[in-house]
């Protein structure tokens, strides 16, 4: 399990993780549908600070050099989760963590921290990639070896798991065993429904398309609990106060930054990228000023690229 998940057992060990999920979120980045944008708020030293490829380093990609004509880096991403990637309405800026690499990631191809965000969920982000409509896809992105054989993914770049989400107040519910019996909300086409049917198959799974509807469910009565990766939760419980975080973290989960099958050049462009921000500091400064801001602790190492089936 990943260090930082680890840390957030702690805390929920020690003060509850719920109360902990109340801290306001740091770092920010930029991004939008409709266009560019190139400046960023809070998150400015980090992207300042970070690097940008040389000459040699694109030569090695296509890709890589045909981001750079544009002058634009599209991923496909959301800006609905906090922590990660969550637009603020009053800056027109993107905060959170995989909002930050995306930014470090595009002023590293095109020289300044341009991106353009396009939406996508874990339905339409294969079909996406494949026709090229975004170069990448940053967007709490499982690696699995069955995914790998639709997608290349450069990483991990994360490490974290599922949990357990539920109304406040509730009880009885605190690992996947106690989801027997009951009606279990997730977000179709994620590993959480895999998850879900491992390791409670008693369950009645019900699914939507986005984590939003799943919360506004679980406030309505039509599920008992909803499942998610936990740096989503934390996010939504930041947010919402009617939600608790049960237990513990109960799968290991590592999240891949997802290109187009085929591009083996891109792909150790994108990690070549990985490993530079990982030992200047910026990935665990990015972590710190997001992330960090609900899970205590110092900084985790970044897991191993390349570590994992299908990475």
């Amino acid at each position: 399990m990943a260090g930082w998940v680890r840390a957030a057992r702690r805390t929920a060990a020690s003060i509850g993780l719920a109360a902990a999920l109340l801290t306001t979120a740091a770092c920010t980045g930029d991004g939008g549908n409709a266009g560019v944008s190139g400046d960023v708020s809070s998150g400015q030293g980090v992207i300042g600070e970070a690097p940008v490829a040389s000459e040699a380093d694109l030569a090695a990609s296509p890709t890589a050099q045909a981001i750079r004509s544009r002058g634009t880096l599209i991923i496909g991403g959301d800006e609905n989760l906090p922590l990660l990637s969550q637009r603020n309405p009053i800056t027109g800026s993107t905060d959170g963590f995989d909002a930050t690499l995306g930014k470090m990631l595009a002023k590293y191809i095109v020289g300044r921290p341009n991106v353009n965000i396009v939406t996508t969920t874990p339905e339409t982000r294969e079909a996406m990639l494949k026709t090229g409509t975004v170069d990448t896809v940053i967007r709490i992105y499982t690696i699995t070896a069955e995914r790998a054989q639709r997608v290349a993914f450069a990483g991990p770049y994360l490490l974290s798991g599922q949990a357990i989400a539920t109304l406040k107040g509730a009880t009885g519910i605190n690992d996947p065993a106690d989801l027997n019996g009951k009606t279990v909300l997730a977000v179709a086409g994620t590993t959480s429904v895999t998850a879900l049917q491992q390791r409670a198959p008693g369950a009645k799974i019900t699914t939507f398309g986005t984590a939003e509807e799943c919360v506004q469910a679980l406030e309505q009565g039509k599920g008992d609990a909803y499942v998610h990766d936990l740096t989503v939760l934390a996010g939504e419980a930041q947010l919402d106060a009617k939600l608790q975080i049960s237990g513990q973290p109960f799968t290991s989960e590592p999240y891949g930054i997802g290109l187009k099958l085929g591009d083996e050049s891109f792909k150790r462009f994108v990690n070549d990228w990985l490993r530079k921000i990982e030992a200047a500091g910026l990935w665990q400064r990015a972590w710190q000023e997001t992330l960090g801001t609900v899970v205590t602790g110092t900084a985790p190492t970044p897991p191993q690229i390349g570590s994992v089936p299908g990475s």
